[in-house]
């Protein structure tokens, strides 16, 4: 296979050698958990022997003094009984499985009745092209809504529009590759990745506020401004940068006969579908402001604090994307074929459920990891002692969270997973940037501001081999270290300007989304 020169993928020197080097040997995500957990367990019995505790920063006893929170040993009789007991439980009650698996059920109908390709064709194949970069990177950006899809029919579709357009193909490439993977984050509405991060948040949040609940559209303002923000990015250095590096491109070197004129064509029923959808889509998000503003307010809880009232709008955001995306897939699948009555819709949702196995499994682990850290105090005791080191340092609030994105780029080079890497620094970071004053949805928007700019220069990213293996379509002795080296430049880009943008974003105190602040302040108490 291309994908197997060993000349390009093990002859690496350097810094990049020693990241493919020491990443190769990190074990799977899945079993990075069951370590911490052992680890956890080593350090929860020393911490319990050593009597370590914290004061509870809003918790009062009888007495009215801040409650104490001491380390608990996990090998305790009623430790060792409650996660052996509770075990179907702790893995159904995860809650960013919930949410994932609501949203998908709707998403996965939308990608195998092909409404996710086919809108993702006709977003670009028109493009002029003065704007074929800027309009290839805002659809991959928006695309990161079809998961997979985005990269298995965008990213090789850039390289063939830019080839028709006498451009050179693995610019396409790069630019689709750096839209969808180093914008991961960024997009126009929030989706499934908004579900999955944010049902970690709520779990590591409840650590120190019980009642507090997530928001699906508590970084909407955030990753829009990140896509407009990376989009410019995208574009220079696609443009400046990386194709007048790459030469003039010679078409004798290509491996796969492609017709060029074909620019990813829309078919007179795939354009009907997509008519339809756009329909369905209108009629859709009429109907959920209706029930929002309309008779009765069901969406709206009248009785709660100003601040609180659109509170169950924000809850129902989950079911609304579920709802979007099944409603538009079935109006496409309906007009092109591919959905010819409702058993193929369940077939597809079924489908898509296979599709989560693995994610399924690493939730098993994730699960357990954070509610074995809870019931330690751990978590809850680094964050209070964190809280007070960093309050002691004297430290703006922008420059605190300059180093937590920082700490989540350079994580994310040896663990690709968005979601293990925030159930592993969630658990400690929210509840401790909440005791310094800076909300969860904050935390949240900085580990996303970090995780995604380093996404496109690891080489062990999910996708990166399918990538490169594009690139080799075109340019056979395209290796590793070439794919590595293309897509440096944008990911400086992006982790500086996004640094700069999301310290700035603190320091104004701008807010995220629809009732979601920047800055934060814990009950008096509890």
């Amino acid at each position: 296979m291309a994908g197997e020169n060993t000349a390009s993928v093990n002859g690496n020197t350097g810094i990049l050698g020693w990241i493919e080097r020491t990443g190769n040997k990190l074990p799977d995500p899945v079993f990075i958990f069951f370590y911490l957990i052992f680890f956890l367990v080593a350090v929860s019995v020393a911490m319990a022997y050593l009597d370590v505790s914290a004061l509870h920063p809003t918790v009062k006893d009888a007495a009215g003094n801040a409650e104490r929170i001491a380390a608990e040993s996990l090998l305790s009789p009623a430790n060792i009984q409650a996660m052996l007991v509770n075990m179907p439980a702790t893995m159904t009650h995860f809650h960013p499985l919930g949410y994932v698996l609501v949203v998908m059920l709707g998403a996965g109908v939308a990608e195998r009745s092909g409404l996710f390709a086919t809108a993702m064709r006709a977003g670009v194949r028109r493009a002029p092209l003065s704007m074929l970069t800027p309009v290839v990177a805002l659809v991959a950006m928006v695309a990161n809504l079809a998961a997979d899809a985005a990269y298995v029919v965008l990213i090789p579709l850039a390289a063939i529009l830019y080839a028709s357009a006498g451009r050179h193909p693995i610019a396409g490439i790069a630019a689709a590759f750096a839209g969808v993977s180093g914008g991961f984050s960024a997009n126009l509405f929030p989706g499934q990745l908004d579900a999955l991060l944010f049902g970690i948040t709520e779990s590591s949040a409840e650590l120190l506020l019980p009642t507090w609940d997530a928001n699906l559209a508590g970084n909407w303002y955030f990753i829009m401004a990140m896509t407009f923000i990376f989009l410019p990015i995208i574009w220079f250095v696609t443009d400046r940068i990386i194709e007048p590096k790459l030469g003039k491109y010679d078409p004798s070197e290509a491996t796969i006969d492609i017709d060029l004129e074909d620019r990813g064509a829309i078919s007179e029923a795939e354009s009907k579908g997509l008519r339809r959808a756009g329909w369905a889509l209108l009629a859709f998000v009429g109907l959920w402001l209706f029930i929002t503003v309309g008779p009765g307010t069901p969406l709206i809880n009248e009785d709660a604090s100003e601040t609180a009232q659109l509170t169950p709008f924000y809850r129902s955001l989950v079911a609304g994307f579920f709802l979007l995306f099944l409603v538009c897939a079935w109006a496409y699948g309906s007009a092109t074929g591919t959905i010819k009555d409702h058993r193929d819709v369940v077939k597809m949702m079924a489908e898509a459920m296979k599709d989560l196995g693995y994610y399924l499994v690493l939730a098993f682990a994730a699960a357990h990891f954070v509610l074995m850290f809870n019931m330690s105090n751990l978590g809850l005791i680094f964050a209070i002692k964190g809280a007070a080191v960093l309050q002691a340092s004297g430290l703006p609030m922008p420059i605190l969270i300059g180093l937590m994105i920082l700490l989540a780029a350079l994580i994310n080079i040896f663990i690709g997973s968005a979601s293990a890497k925030w159930a592993i620094l969630g658990p400690v970071m929210v509840p401790m940037f909440m005791l310094l004053g800076i909300s969860p949805e904050m935390a949240t928007a900085a580990y996303r501001m970090g995780d995604s700019a380093t996404n496109i220069i690891t080489p062990l990213m999910f996708y990166f081999p399918l990538i490169l293996i594009f690139c080799q379509r075109w340019k056979p002795q395209f290796g590793l270290g070439s794919l590595t080296a293309m897509m440096i430049p944008y990911s400086l880009w992006m982790l500086g300007i996004g640094l700069l943008m999301t310290m700035a974003w603190i320091g104004l105190d701008l807010p995220l989304g629809p009732g979601a602040t920047a800055s934060y302040s814990l009950p008096a108490n509890q």
